[in-house]
């Protein structure tokens, strides 16, 4: 291997961000959940609840293949006017259609 080709290896190398240090944490608190609140995940991970944490949070949410979601069941007590932002997983793959059912 040349120097040249070297030097574009680290380089490419080097141009990979970090992994951000709350993945690791939210991949424990998320095993066998299926719907969690933005909040009890700013919690976990020990951040405050602003928009530039929502944001990140947003962001590997979205990486981990979660849905953004607005909920009553994820407040304790949730009630008409209680309504929580939070994350699911996506429903993959339905039921398929019986033959002969309308569409």
């Amino acid at each position: 291997m040349s120097f040249t080709e070297r030097m574009r290896q680290a380089a490419q190398q080097s141009d990979v961000p970090p992994p951000d240090p709350w993945r690791k944490p939210l991949e424990a608190a998320l095993k066998g959940m299926e719907a969690m609140s933005t909040t009890a995940l700013l919690d976990v991970v020990g951040a405050h609840r602003t928009t530039q944490n929502g944001r990140r949070l947003a962001t590997i949410m979205r990486e981990l293949g979660f849905i953004p979601i607005q909920s009553r069941r994820l407040m304790p007590g949730g009630r008409k006017d209680t309504v929580a932002r939070g994350w699911a997983r996506p429903v993959r793959g339905s039921a398929p259609l019986a033959s002969g059912s309308p569409r």
